[in-house]
């Protein structure tokens, strides 16, 4: 059943994990959101939806369903998605955030740069001066923004554990920003939830459906909005697999999604060139039916 926003001051869904601390601006930042007549999706693959995907094609992801909840409360609600997958933080701007805050939106949110730390070689700083302008931009357009402080990949992908100090650079830099922008901050890093392989997809490195629906539940919690308390609740626990098992996972994740991800990397392509923005125009949204 849904419920009531929470007063507290952040969404994490733990205390005390190694790495940055909750954020201080989650739920309750800058009280519940109220009405809203539009709302604009700027990012990369976890803002498309990748690997939500509908049924007749494309994917669905957290954002539209949130534009779906926001809608049914908001008879007339025009939404935009301008995210396309695999940008780094430098192309979102160039490319996004302009059209983004000349909509003028009531909502704006703004998730990247994940894809800039886990490459090889990444000049953070540069990132979160970039990251600093596109909040900067995108807050001074006049509606709420919304930041994301991203799940922590390395409790799942131990090859990436190196990267952590990248990665806590970043996620408090986000933190930084929600409190010189005056945004809500989404504090997915600290939920142990999404720690659980089956809220992501088969390459591991976008969420199932059901990653998505939780993530819709914690920015609606932040936002003041009626959402589901069960977003940080663990799944039930699943029989282990064996070892062999497990090798023959790992050894078609590295054939069927590693590899080609290397070799975009080495020759310096990207899985979204030359792609359109997922919803470009800010026009009436129908929710779906089921919400």
């Amino acid at each position: 059943m849904p419920a009531a926003a929470s007063s507290s001051v952040s969404v994490s869904a733990a205390r005390g994990v190694p790495g940055p601390q909750a954020s201080p601006g989650g739920a309750g930042h800058r009280g519940p959101l109220g009405a809203v007549s539009s709302f604009v999706a700027v990012g990369d693959s976890f803002t498309e939806g990748m690997s939500d995907a509908y049924a007749g094609g494309g994917f669905r992801g957290w954002a539209d369903l949130l534009a779906d909840r926001l809608a049914v409360a908001n008879p007339g609600l025009r939404y935009a998605n301008l995210a396309v997958r695999g940008k780094l933080i430098r192309q979102i701007a160039a490319d996004q955030v302009g059209p983004a805050a000349g909509f003028g939106a009531d909502l704006v949110t703004l998730a990247g740069g994940l894809n800039d730390v886990l490459r090889p070689r990444c000049d953070v700083a540069a990132v979160c001066g970039v990251l600093e302008e596109s909040a900067a931009a995108l807050a001074g357009s006049g509606g709420r923004l919304v930041l994301f402080r991203s799940t922590d990949p390395t409790r799942r992908l131990t090859s990436s554990a190196r990267l952590m100090p990248r990665i806590e650079q970043l996620v408090g830099f986000v933190d930084d920003l929600g409190e010189r922008h005056g945004a809500t901050v989404i504090d997915l890093f600290t939920a142990r939830v999404f720690d659980d392989p089956r809220l992501w997809d088969a390459d591991r490195l976008h969420l199932s459906a059901e990653g998505h629906r939780r993530v819709t539940d914690a920015v609606c919690e932040a936002l003041g909005l009626p959402y589901d308390p069960d977003w940080r609740v663990p799944l039930p626990a699943a029989d282990p697999a064996g070892w062999w098992e497990r090798r023959r996972s790992d050894a078609r994740w590295a054939r069927v999604h590693l590899g080609p991800w290397l070799g975009r990397r080495i020759t310096g392509r990207s899985s979204g060139d030359g792609r359109p923005p997922k919803r470009a125009e800010l026009a009436v949204w129908e929710p779906a039916a089921e919400v």
